[in-house]
């Protein structure tokens, strides 16, 4: 399918169906889109609502989140898990503060350099909240283009992810980015799910390649199960009895222990 037919169909089906409303694209600012993709990470919409707008009502701005305490931030972590992420927010916002006065950075080399942002956040958080033309390659658009241009193994090795970004940068528009950005998004989390897509309603069905086949469960390609190495031990195990007059030979091994018999020398 040609780049521009893929965003085309994209975007038509995001401006009837995709997600407009949520708490995060509402006056959107770089640090709401930022909140919300850290939180997004693994975890479904449905549950991180509730945990972004306690969190936007305690902590408005990041220099908020900065000045509070670690175990407040964790404390209204609390549910969500893989708290690596409340404490790499928490560092970020404190970085934000320090070195950029509390205004959150709008340049990719610094969004990319704050604790716990990638490459795709820091792509996310420019094209959601700014406009700017960056691709992104979260879970979801990884299974979305794995599908349809049926690209084998799995995305956690270098080459695979290096030429699903490659793709991604292809198909990404110059115009209307944070709309194809977010509808790349929803198609991943409301169409072509992990388990039983729902092919027949995805704009892509036509030249999706895994539609085709009917092969949509061997994209993307799982993690290998890891090769335990295989080692070979030799036991030697070695009873010493000598005989002495009055002395009863006694061995006690299974204790982790080989005892031999105390010997008094007769003089």
């Amino acid at each position: 399918m040609q780049a521009s037919q893929f965003s085309a169909q994209v975007l038509d089906w995001y401006d009837k169906y995709g997600r407009k409303t949520l708490p995060w694209q509402i006056n959107k600012t770089p640090y709401k889109v930022w909140l919300s993709e850290v939180m997004l990470q693994q975890t479904q919409v449905t549950t991180v609502i509730p945990y972004f707008e306690r969190f936007m009502a305690r902590f408005p701005t990041v220099t908020d989140l900065a000045n509070a305490p670690l175990d407040e931030v964790l404390h209204l972590w609390t549910g969500l898990g893989y708290y690596a992420r409340a404490r790499n927010l928490h560092k970020a916002a404190q970085q934000v503060a320090t070195l950029h006065g509390g205004e959150f950075p709008q340049t990719f080399a610094e969004i990319a350099a704050l604790p716990g942002v990638g490459r795709s956040t820091a792509g996310a958080i420019l094209s959601l909240a700014l406009g700017k033309h960056y691709p992104i390659l979260d879970g979801n658009v990884k299974r979305v283009l794995a599908r349809c241009y049926a690209v084998s193994g799995w995305p956690g090795k270098k080459e695979v992810e290096n030429t699903l970004w490659t793709l991604s940068e292809q198909v990404t528009p110059a115009r209307g980015v944070e709309r194809f950005n977010q509808a790349m998004m929803d198609l991943g989390a409301m169409v072509c799910t992990r388990s039983k897509p729902k092919c027949t309603l995805c704009p892509l069905q036509n030249g999706c390649i895994a539609a085709a086949h009917e092969s949509w469960s061997r994209y993307p390609g799982k993690k290998p199960k890891q090769t335990l190495p295989e080692r070979t031990g030799y036991f030697y195990c070695y009873s010493i009895i000598r005989r002495f007059p009055g002395a009863a030979p006694s061995q006690r091994f299974m204790g982790r222990t080989l005892l031999l018999p105390a010997v008094r020398q007769r003089r």
